[in-house]
């Protein structure tokens, strides 16, 4: 089997916060991750050595791996995965979330700016990310027989990733709760997917 380690970037920095961001190339909060060191320190202890990683081409992806790397794992190569990107929300992206409700064509979910079905101008829905996202999993999961697969990603990202294992509705997987820098695990066996640990906070 494969074992994946799913790893939700950083917090970005407070004006990125403040509006939907998707797919834009945001900055950490630099506070954050100087405060965070010692829940660096434990996922450097934690996490596989002689694990294959994988980040996205957005550089917070890249930047909270090696903050990983710095406190403890040791510095090692990464790839770089788009099909595990976040979720592309088009002509919306940079929008203040204030905005956002008035364009929505269906009510927004819970927990998420949008319903799972509906798409963004120019961008994707989530149950088409999830599509995307699982197409990508299973690319790595061939690619890596019997290895262990290191992954940071996004929380849209790591939700469709675990809704693609389960075979549940986009609306459903946007009831997970995947925080910054926690662990989700999952493995692809022969006989399918297993989820290990869902947003997994290690102290």
């Amino acid at each position: 089997m494969t074992k994946f380690w799913l790893i939700r970037h950083a917090l970005v920095e407070e004006n990125a916060r403040a509006m939907l961001y998707g797919v834009m190339d945001v900055e950490l909060c630099p506070h954050t991750l100087e405060a965070q060191a010692p829940h660096y320190a434990l996922l450097a202890k934690a996490l596989p050595r002689n694990a294959t990683w994988y980040v996205t081409p957005l550089s917070r992806t890249r930047r909270t791996a090696e903050t990983i790397m710095r406190h403890g794992y040791g510095e090692v190569p990464y790839g770089v995965e788009p099909g595990l990107i976040e979720q592309n929300l088009g002509s919306w992206q940079g929008l203040p979330h204030a905005q956002l409700p008035a364009l929505l064509e269906t009510p927004a979910h819970p927990f998420w700016p949008v319903s799972g079905d509906e798409r963004p101008p120019g961008g994707e829905s989530f149950a088409e990310m999830i599509d995307r996202v699982g197409d990508a999993m299973e690319a790595l999961a061939a690619k890596h027989p019997d290895q262990d697969v290191v992954i940071v990603s996004h929380g849209g990202a790591i939700r469709a990733a675990v809704a693609h294992a389960l075979g549940i509705t986009a609306d459903n997987a946007l009831h997970l709760s995947v925080q910054n820098i926690s662990l989700t695990r999952m493995e692809r066996l022969p006989e399918g997917w297993r989820v290990v640990c869902v947003n997994t906070m290690l102290a």
